[in-house]
C-alpha cells in the first residue's frame, strides 16, 4: 500500500507512537485523531509474545496532517490492503529522515504499552525491515521533494511544546540537556572569574615568605602588588573595543590563556630578579584586563534584562569565591610544597577551562547552532540589538553625565576594594598577629560573605525591577548600600578590641560592598548595551587606577602612618562616590 504525505523531521514519531491498535481478524487499524491506517493483512499464526522495540528519534514527529480522500468521499485512507506484505512509500521533504513504526506485543490493544525500537532509514536509500517469519513489514522510504499540488495539507498541532522535557524510553532527558544555554555561558564566565582571582590573590599570601627570602621592605611589596595593575590598566579599553568588535568568546579565551601562562612563569621571574617579577606581574595584568569587558559584552548579548542583575552577581561572585579558594589553599600549598607551588598549580587550571570554553561558548545566541528556538526567542525578544559595533562614538559617550558617574564611582569603589584584596593578609599578620595559615583562613570569611551577598543582592534587584520599581531607583539603592556599608564598618575597625571583631567588621564591610554588583556593575548594560564592553573598559580603567594608586599609597602610608589612616582615605572616597552616584547616575538607555 502507498502512503503519501508530508512528514516532518520532528513529529513523525509521536504520530505513530501514541496511536491505538484495533485488531479484527486479518485487519489492523491504527488511529490517531482523525487519521486512520487500515487494511494491513496479518498472517494467521501469531508471533511469539515478545515486545517489538523500535527507538524513535524525537526530532521525527508529525507536524502536518496527512490527508487523502477517495472519489467517493469516504473516510481518508492512507494504506491500501495487499497481501501478507505491505509497502509504505513516503513522499517526504528532501530533508526528512524517517525512523518510525511502533508495535506492541502481539495481541495487545495498545501500541503505547509496547517498547520502541529504532529503524534508522537512510535518506537516500530504501530501508527494509523484516519482523517475524511469516508476517513481514517492508518499509520503503524514498527521499524526494514533496509536491504540494498533489495533496491538501492541514496543520496538525503537536501536543508537545518545543521546550518541554523530552521523553526517551519513558524517561525525561538528562537535566544537563534541559539546562538553559544562556546559564551555561554564565557559569563558564563564573569559572573564568574564579580562576582570575585565584591567580591574583595568591601573591597576597606568597608575598610574605617571598619578602623574607628576597629581603623586600613594605615599599617594595607595595610596588610588586601594584605592578599587576600596570598591565591591567593597559587592556581595559582595548579589551572592550576588541570584545564589542570581535566578540566576547575570542577575547575572554585569550585573556584566560595569557594570564595562566604568566602565573606559571611568576616563580621563575622572581628568582631572576625584581625587574623580571614586575614585568611578569604586569603581563598577568594584561590578560586579566580584558576579562571584565569581554564578559560584559557576552552577557549583554546572552542575558535578558529581567535576569541581568542575578547573572552578573553570579559571575562576579566567582571573583569572590576565587579569592576564597586562593586564600584558603595558598597557605596549605606554601607550607607543604613551598611558595612556587601556588603559582604552578593555580596557573595550570586555565588550560582545562579553555577546552570547555572552546566547545561550549559562543559570542552571541545567533552563533549557537544548538540553541533551542524558545530560548533564542526569549533572549532576542527581551534584549537589545545584537548588531556588531563598527565605530565607537567616543564623543557621544564622553558627553554623557551618567557615563562620568560610572567612571568616578568605579574609582571610589575600587580604591577600598583593592586595598582589602591586596593588603588584608598583611593587616591580619601585622596588626592582629595571626600567623600565615590563620591570615589566609581569616581572609576567606570576608570574600565568602561577598559571594553570598552578591547573589542575594542580584535576586533582590531583579525582584524589585519585576515589581515595577524603576531600574534607576534599583541601581541607586543597591550602589548606596555598596558604598555606605563598607564606609561604616571600616570606621569601626579602629574601635574594636579583639581580632574576632576585626574579622567580623571586615566581613560585614565586604558583604555590603557586594551589593555594588547590582548597582554600578550592572549599569553599563543599562545605559549603553551595545557598547557594554567599552563602557566597562572606561569605568574599570578608573577602577584600575584606583588599584594602582591605592595599593602603592597604602605601602607609603604604612611607612609613615597607621592602618587607621589607610581606612580613613577609603571611607572618604566611599562617601564621595555615594554623592556622585545618586546625583548623576541613571538606569535608562542613553546610548543606542
Amino acid at each position: 500500500m502507498t502512503m503519501t504525505g508530508l512528514i516532518s523531521n520532528r513529529n513523525f514519531a509521536s504520530f505513530f507512537a501514541s496511536g491505538n491498535v484495533y485488531r479484527s481478524g486479518k485487519d489492523i487499524s491504527v488511529q490517531r485523531g482523525g487519521i486512520s491506517i487500515s487494511g494491513v493483512s496479518v498472517a494467521k499464526d501469531p508471533f511469539p509474545r515478545w515486545q517489538h522495540k523500535m527507538y524513535l528519534p524525537l526530532e521525527e514527529r508529525v507536524s502536518k496532517q496527512m490527508q487523502t480522500s477517495n472519489n467517493k468521499g469516504e473516510h481518508r485512507s492512507l494504506v491500501s490492503q495487499q497481501s501478507s506484505q505491505c509497502n509504505f512509500k513516503l513522499k517526504a521533504s528532501g530533508r526528512s529522515r524517517c525512523s518510525f513504526l511502533c508495535s506492541a506485543p502481539y495481541g495487545t490493544n495498545n501500541v503505547g504499552h509496547g517498547e520502541v525500537y529504532r529503524l534508522g532509514l537512510s535518506k537516500r536509500k530504501h530501508a527494509q525491515t523484516e519482523v517475524g517469519k511469516t508476517n513481514k513489514f517492508r518499509v520503503c522510504y524514498k527521499s524526494e521533494e514533496y509536491d504540494i499540488s498533489e495533496t491538501k495539507m492541514d496543520p496538525l498541532q503537536s501536543t508537545e511544546g518545543t521546550g518541554e522535557a523530552i521523553l526517551l524510553e519513558g524517561r525525561a532527558s538528562p537535566w544537563w540537556q534541559q539546562f538553559p544555554k544562556r546559564w551555561v555561558i554564565v557559569l563558564l564566565c563564573f569559572t573564568a572569574f574564579l580562576l582570575c582571582n585565584m591567580d591574583r590573590v595568591n601573591m597576597s599570601i606568597a608575598i610574605l615568605p617571598m619578602s623574607q627570602e628576597f629581603n623586600w621592605n613594605s615599599a617594595t611589596v607595595g610596588l610588586i602588588q601594584s605592578s599587576f595593575f600596570w598591565g591591567y590598566l593597559l587592556t581595559q579599553i582595548i579589551g572592550g573595543i576588541w570584545a564589542d568588535k570581535l566578540g566576547g568568546k575570542l577575547v575572554l579565551g585569550f585573556g584566560v590563556v595569557w594570564w595562566s601562562i604568566a602565573t606559571v612563569l611568576t616563580p621563575i621571574a622572581a628568582k631572576l630578579g625584581l625587574p623580571c617579577l614586575l614585568i611578569m606581574r604586569a603581563f598577568m595584568g594584561i590578560g586579566e584586563g580584558v576579562a571584565m569587558p569581554a564578559m560584559n559584552n557576552i552577557l549583554s548579548k546572552w542575558i535578558p534584562v529581567s535576569e541581568r542583575s542575578r547573572s552578573l552577581a553570579l559571575v562576579y561572585s566567582g571573583m569572590y569565591l576565587g579569592s576564597v579558594t586562593g586564600l584558603a589553599f595558598s597557605p596549605i600549598l606554601i607550607q607543604k610544597f613551598g611558595w612556587p607551588s601556588v603559582f604552578y598549580s593555580f596557573g595550570s587550571l586555565g588550560s582545562i577551562w579553555f577546552v570547555l570554553w572552546l566547545s561550549k561558548a559562543y559570542s552571541s545566541p545567533k552563533e549557537d547552532p544548538d540553541l533551542g528556538a524558545e530560548e533564542k526567542k526569549l533572549i532576542l525578544g527581551g534584549n537589545v540589538s545584537k548588531e556588531p559595533v563598527s565605530v565607537i562614538p567616543w564623543k557621544l559617550i564622553l558627553s554623557k553625565a551618567p557615563v562620568w558617574a560610572l567612571i568616578i564611582s568605579h574609582f571610589c569603589h575600587n580604591w577600598g576594594t583593592f586595598i582589602l584584596l591586596t593588603w588584608m593578609p598583611t593587616y591580619y599578620n601585622q596588626v592582629l598577629k595571626f600567623n600565615l595559615t590563620e591570615s589566609g583562613l581569616f581572609c576567606v570569611l570576608p570574600w565568602l560573605t561577598m559571594a553570598i551577598f552578591a547573589n542575594i543582592g542580584g535576586w533582590i534587584a531583579d525582584t524589585l525591577v519585576s515589581k515595577g520599581l524603576s531600574i534607576t531607583s534599583v541601581r541607586k539603592i543597591m550602589q548606596s548600600i555598596g558604598f555606605l556599608g563598607p564606609a561604616f564598618f571600616l570606621t569601626q575597625l579602629s574601635h574594636v578590641k579583639t581580632p574576632a571583631m576585626a574579622v567580623l567588621c571586615m566581613a560585614c564591610s565586604q558583604g555590603s560592598d557586594a551589593f555594588s554588583q547590582s548597582g554600578l556593575y550592572s549599569n553599563h548594560q543599562d545605559i549603553g548595551p551595545r557598547y557594554a564592553g567599552v563602557l566597562l573598559g572606561l569605568s574599570n580603567t578608573a577602577g584600575v587606577l584606583a588599584g594602582v594608586f591605592g595599593t602603592a599609597a597604602t605601602g607609603y602610608i604604612l611607612q609613615r602612618g597607621s592602618w587607621d589612616d589607610v581606612f580613613k582615605v577609603a571611607v572618604a572616597l566611599y562617601i564621595i562616590g555615594t554623592l556622585v552616584w545618586n546625583i548623576f547616575s541613571t538606569g535608562e538607555k542613553i546610548l543606542d
